[in-house]
């Protein structure tokens, strides 16, 4: 990477993902990435590369028009391996999309042409920091996500710093579970005694805490977005009866394309809005989530930026555009990216 990732959790220098590469009969091929975050889930490339390699035979010799049936089996065969799903699933509907002659976009709805996403500031120093916004600034980017849990004081002038760095700038905030409920309504309160208003809180509150995540929302006067929380379908009704956030962050690496679609479905029909978000991951997965996001339409929030976290790009497609765009407007089938060495 071009400098470490750090969040509350742990920290990444280097990226250790799968890529996964699907054939159909008709010489249509699909691509593929699992990008496990130890620091996030536990998940390992080990871990991922097993599970994609056991599962294969889910896949192998089977229609591929019939890929939500598919998806299904790869779920019951990898129940708790996010990331091998996501590599797997994304491949298939690649190959078959391609097949199709038709964008990924499409399959999923087809509702926009481009999404647009922000970049994030790391838990660096706030000098560090100022200087990350004002690069994101001049890349046209007018949405920073900041990341906080560190310490009171240091995530106070990391926010300040980004946020004297460029007029105009739209700020959120993302704890990774740093905080518990009380010290983020702190950190709240002091920010917005510097004129500071984030307009979304991410994971304010361990993934479990759900009257905590409750309290930031109802006390803190800002959105509040689950990201630990919001795992499975299992997860996500619960934080609908517990009414505990705004805002679901969905990834496809936390549950695979398919138990995405549906969260995003029973996110939507509570009432709460959509964030498309990810691990680290190289635009392959990242425009694959572009696509996703797009074709469902309707994603207020999206963080999609980690390519600009890679030294050398191993992808060859649809890049991350000024502004912090994606325009998917020109990928005539599949996701538009593949591997440059292959």
């Amino acid at each position: 990477m071009n400098e470490p990732f750090v969040i509350a959790s742990g920290e990444a220098a280097e990226v250790r993902n799968i890529i996964v590469r699907v054939r159909l009969a008709s010489g249509a091929a699909g691509w593929g990435e699992g990008a496990p975050l130890p620091a996030y889930n536990g998940e390992t490339q080990a871990r991922t590369l097993r599970g994609a390699h056991a599962a294969r035979e889910v896949l192998l010799g089977r229609d591929a028009a019939a890929w939500r049936g598919l998806l299904e089996e790869l779920e019951a065969r990898l129940p708790r391996c996010g990331a091998a799903r996501a590599a797997l699933g994304m491949a298939l509907l690649d190959a078959w999309t391609r097949h199709a002659g038709i964008p990924l976009r499409a399959l999923f709805g087809g509702a926009e042409a481009e999404v647009r996403t922000d970049i994030t500031v790391s838990l660096v120093p706030p000098g560090e920091a100022r200087l990350a916004a004002r690069r994101i600034a001049a890349r046209g980017v007018r949405t920073v996500k900041i990341k906080v849990g560190q310490g009171l004081d240091p995530d106070e002038a990391r926010v300040r710093a980004v946020a004297g760095a460029a007029r105009g700038l739209r700020l959120m905030l993302d704890a990774n579970q740093g905080y518990g409920p009380e010290d983020s309504l702190r950190l709240l309160r002091r920010l917005r005694r510097a004129g500071i208003v984030p307009v979304l809180f991410e994971q304010p509150a361990a993934a479990d805490d759900y009257a905590g995540l409750r309290a930031v929302a109802s006390r803190g006067g800002v959105p509040v977005a689950a990201d630990e929380s919001a795992g499975s379908r299992e997860a996500v009704l619960r934080l609908v009866r517990e009414r505990a956030v705004q805002v679901v962050n969905i990834k496809l690496m936390k549950s695979g394309l398919l138990e995405a679609w549906d969260i995003a479905a029973l996110a939507r029909s509570a009432g709460l809005g959509l964030m498309i978000g990810g691990n680290i991951e190289s635009s392959l997965a990242m425009t694959a989530a572009a696509h996703f996001a797009a074709g469902l339409g309707g994603f207020a929030f999206v963080d999609l930026d980690t390519p600009l976290w890679f030294r050398r790009d191993p992808m060859t497609g649809v890049r991350l555009g000024p502004g912090g765009v994606y325009d998917l407007s020109g990928v005539r089938a599949g996701i538009g990216v593949r591997p440059k060495s292959f």
